[in-house]
């Protein structure tokens, strides 16, 4: 049986990414331990399914298209930095969404699609883009620092009108993402 480490994600449109590595470049210049996300894998979750039997993707795909045929293209505004889980213990950078309701209410409908498959619901979730995950407590405070500078930074607006089907392979040099299915909105 053959298996697929898989996740449903928003891309990040190209032209908003320069100014996301302009934050990271801010972070790059603190002497501390942060493994940063490369530029290309930028994405915004919306499901982190795991290793998937590839048996199952099609209905899998066709709940995800079932879902969202109901939703039509919509803008989302890029702005914000902040860590998970608080400001104490950073593990997490992540650049933020701003006015995300429709995000949420596609979230909803598809977890509730992935229920009928088996998946467990999502106990929580959060509109976000990982651009970092801090390896180290060693200066903290100059990332605080750096977190609250860029705290209600404006990235951008872009339209969302598609969603992708991921697979994620693992290796030492970071994850490798490839489209397994794109839906349009």
């Amino acid at each position: 049986m053959s298996q697929v480490r898989a996740f449903l994600a928003i891309d990040l449109d190209d032209d908003l990414k320069p100014r996301i590595n302009r934050i990271i470049k801010e972070f790059k210049s603190i002497n501390t331990k942060i493994k940063y996300v490369e530029l290309a894998n930028l994405h915004l979750t919306l499901k982190f399914f795991g290793d998937i039997d590839t048996n199952g993707l099609n209905l899998l795909e066709n709940k995800i298209a079932e879902a969202v045929s109901d939703f039509e293209p919509f803008d989302i505004q890029i702005k914000g930095c902040g860590v998970f889980p608080n400001n104490n213990h950073i593990k997490v950078i992540w650049i933020g969404i701003d006015e995300d309701s429709i995000i949420r209410q596609l979230h909803d409908r598809l977890d509730g699609e992935f229920s009928k498959l088996g998946f467990d619901k999502d106990r929580r979730f959060s509109t976000h883009l990982t651009i970092g995950r801090m390896k180290t407590a060693k200066n903290k405070d100059k990332v605080k620092k750096t977190i609250e500078e860029f705290s209600n930074v404006e990235i951008g607006q872009m339209t969302v009108d598609r969603i992708s089907l991921k697979k994620s392979t693992l290796t030492p040099a970071g994850p490798i993402y490839e489209d397994l299915k794109v839906f349009e909105l």
